[in-house]
């Protein structure tokens, strides 16, 4: 299940060549995301969720600041490098459910500003 970044939600942030995995949601498009497990961190939840939804393996390496909303809700991003450039069929999304945009086309709305930010300084322009 594909949760909004709410309490204790992590969201995954998986760039490639440029480009984020995103995931349906609500006829939309976000980032992977889901609550942790007893005693889990939030990168080992970020490389779980992703395999999970979509089938990739990814390595959660760094939790962004916590900024502004995320802070008060207790969400939090966590930046995960992809291991694997084809994902499984352990994944319980489809491909259609799936997609790698520039961060040009996802649009300022749909992300916190943490992860803007790091967008800004990680991707080309």
């Amino acid at each position: 299940m594909v949760l909004d970044a709410a309490e204790g939600v992590v969201q995954a942030v998986v760039l490639y060549d440029g480009r984020l995995l995103l995931v349906a949601q609500d006829g939309g498009w976000t980032l992977p995301s889901g609550t942790p497990q007893p005693a889990e961190t939030a990168e080992a939840t970020a490389a779980r969720v992703v395999y999970e939804l979509t089938g990739y393996l990814v390595d959660g390496t760094e939790e962004l600041g916590r900024q502004g909303a995320a802070r008060e809700s207790g969400a939090s991003a966590v930046v995960c490098q992809l291991l694997s450039e084809s994902p499984s069929d352990g994944g319980r999304l489809t491909p259609d459910q799936l997609r790698w945009a520039s961060p040009a086309e996802v649009g300022d709305a749909a992300l916190p500003e943490a992860v803007l930010a790091y967008l800004r300084g990680h991707t080309p322009v």
